[in-house]
């Protein structure tokens, strides 16, 4: 029998849901296998335990979290706590706490899935994003608060040792996949520094993998090519805030940002890994159990990747891709289907399958 233990960060709004509803899909994985087990520790790390206890993770947590094999996370996020809090606080401090810097993101229409995007069908794209520094790296300040010349200042951090990482990273993922082309994204033709940096030390590390074809974009223009010629990417690295923002619009051109999944990556594994949906805590439909849980399915099957469980992820992604081609969806996807609803068909599909 092989275990796993995972630790369940539900956190806020619709995360609650659909963590649970990923829950019972790698639960009824395990029950098909027979071999296969998941040992489940559920932390109420939430902004309703920060409101009543004054913080996200206590004293000890990291180093808890640390003895996982890896982190299933909800959502962060609340109309009571200040956005800026809640992600420093608990998202943030265990991604940079665990150094996970390598951030993934696969991008593709899922079958019977409806795009607002002619052609959409053409995009498989996987984003990788440097997750631990960069424009989210924290340093900065304010001076002069409340004053008529307040400054707040927020300085992005390129370190050599951290742009070559993702580089290698993003390269080594080309090179796996089939079209073997990397796309480099910045914006250094206005940002003459760190992200100069970033252009010199991508053509550096490109020598050394012959194999993948290469070009460069400036972050607006690829915007564009995102729409107007999504086949002419298919794996793109770029900055922490550069590709928080193309990840979700590449979720958005799929379909919907409920379907898309992230795996927070520590390669090295010294930490353990955390995967969670993208699509935030949403909490205009919090509580009505009408949220998409496929984001939160594919996430495991990201996590089951990353936990060696192949033969686990492959079976999971192809109930996802036969629940979503059914036609029968949530409501981001114009559908009437509710989140039980969804988590019954592809739990009863999983169960159906041939061993």
């Amino acid at each position: 029998m092989r275990r796993h233990s995972i630790a369940v960060i539900p956190g806020d709004g619709i995360g609650i849901e659909v963590i649970e509803a990923g829950k019972q899909a790698l639960q009824a994985l395990a029950e098909k296998s027979g071999e296969l087990d998941f040992a489940f520790t559920d932390f109420p790390w939430s902004s309703r335990h920060y409101r009543e206890h004054g913080h996200y993770i206590p004293d000890g947590g990291l180093a808890e979290l640390a003895t996982f094999d890896a982190i299933y996370f909800g959502a962060v996020g609340s109309q009571d706590v200040p956005d800026h809090v809640s992600l420093w606080d608990l998202r943030l401090a265990i991604c940079q706490g665990f150094d996970q810097y390598a951030n993934v993101r696969p991008a593709r229409v899922l079958p019977g899935v409806n795009s607002r995007l002619q052609g959409a069908d053409r995009i498989d794209w996987v984003i990788i994003r440097e997750n631990s520094e960069g424009e989210y790296s924290g340093n900065g300040g304010r001076v002069h608060r409340g004053l008529p010349d307040e400054i707040g200042t927020e300085v992005s951090i390129f370190s050599r040792k951290g742009v070559e990482r993702i580089h290698r990273f993003a390269f080594d993922m080309a090179r796996s996949r089939s079209r073997k082309k990397l796309t480099l994204v910045t914006k250094s033709n206005a940002q003459r520094h760190g992200m100069v940096l970033w252009d010199e030390v991508f053509f550096e590390v490109a020598r050394d993998y012959p194999d993948v074809e290469t070009d460069r974009e400036l972050v607006d223009a690829v915007t564009t090519r995102m729409v107007l010629k999504p086949d002419t990417l298919d794996t793109v690295v770029a900055t922490n805030l550069h590709a928080d923002i193309i990840s979700d619009l590449a979720a958005a051109l799929t379909g919907s940002l409920g379907i898309a999944p992230t795996a927070n990556l520590n390669p090295q594994r010294t930490f353990p890994s955390m995967f969670e949906p993208i699509h935030g805590s949403a909490f205009d439909i919090a509580g009505q159990g009408i949220a998409n849980p496929v984001g939160a399915f594919w996430t495991a099957v990201m996590m089951l990747e990353h936990l060696g469980e192949t033969t686990a992820a492959e079976r999971l992604m192809a109930a996802i891709e036969r629940l979503t081609q059914t036609g029968v969806h949530s409501q981001d996807l114009g559908g009437t289907a509710t989140t039980s609803e969804l988590t019954q068909a592809l739990c009863d599909d999983i169960r159906r399958q041939a061993t």
